[in-house]
């Protein structure tokens, strides 16, 4: 399957999962700090709408703004627009449809203006379908939902990998290489990076997901890191900017 179909996949998992909540679902909060359920989806929606936006040439009004972090604008726009749950949905529902659909028709090789460098569209689906991920998961964790892993992990983990050289620059280190094995949910092996690399990350990919998404601490991760570098590489590890 390509990016873009496994990130429907990964939407139309969250849309069964809000079909089905009450209000109280909606409005009880999120994993996310400070965010209702209703919350996280219109940051989802608000972000979709700005990628269809994107795809067609310009910027969003209001959509990363110079000076701004991503997180700090996130948290204006949500503030500025909450609404009813009902409301959010359906606002999410369309903005989903319209993205993918926007960035299906995209030239593959144009780069698209986004929060932190532009990106070919496949590999702003890719970020699109981390987000996804990491937000079903502050969805579904409080309210006791299952939200297995899935294949479609390979992407958030590839992401991560490859971001890496962004995420040792935030943190003022230069970039290093770095080998990743890990264990995909169906047992197999994922690998990324050079294997001659003096420095490694090995363990359960929704693990390396999760910390990826601080969603995890690396402590807490379970995975295990050798030579000079995979300490400090976990330790950074990001699958989104700002």
């Amino acid at each position: 399957m390509s990016i873009f179909d496994d990130l429907v996949a990964e939407q139309d998992r969250i849309e069964t999962i809000l079909t089905d909540l009450d209000e109280d679902g909606w409005l009880s909060p999120s994993g996310a700090a400070g965010w209702t359920v209703a919350d996280v989806v219109l940051h989802l929606a608000q972000t979709e709408e700005a990628v269809a936006a994107t795809a067609a040439g310009f910027n969003a009004p209001g959509t990363w703004q110079v000076g701004e972090s991503v997180d700090v604008q996130a948290e204006r726009m949500v503030q500025a627009e909450r609404t009813s749950p009902a409301v959010v949905f359906e606002r999410w529902r369309i903005a989903r449809r319209a993205a993918v659909a926007a960035l299906r028709a995209a030239d593959p090789d144009n780069r698209l203006a986004w929060a932190a460098a532009p990106l070919k569209p496949g590999t702003l689906a890719t970020t699109r379908l981390a987000e996804h991920w990491a937000h079903g998961l502050d969805i579904t964790d409080p309210l006791g939902i299952p939200f297995a892993d899935t294949d479609r992990l390979r992407h958030v983990a590839w992401l991560g990998h490859a971001s890496l050289p962004y995420a040792f620059a935030l943190a003022g280190d230069d970039p290093h290489d770095v080998f990743c094995e890990l264990v995909a949910p169906d047992g197999s092996s994922w690998r990324y990076g050079p294997e001659d690399a003096d420095s490694t990350i090995t363990g359960r990919a929704g693990a390396f997901c999760r910390v990826g998404a601080r969603r995890l601490a690396p402590d807490e991760s379970g995975l295990v890191t050798t030579g000079p570098h995979g300490h400090t590489a976990l330790r950074v590890l990001r699958n989104y900017a700002g």
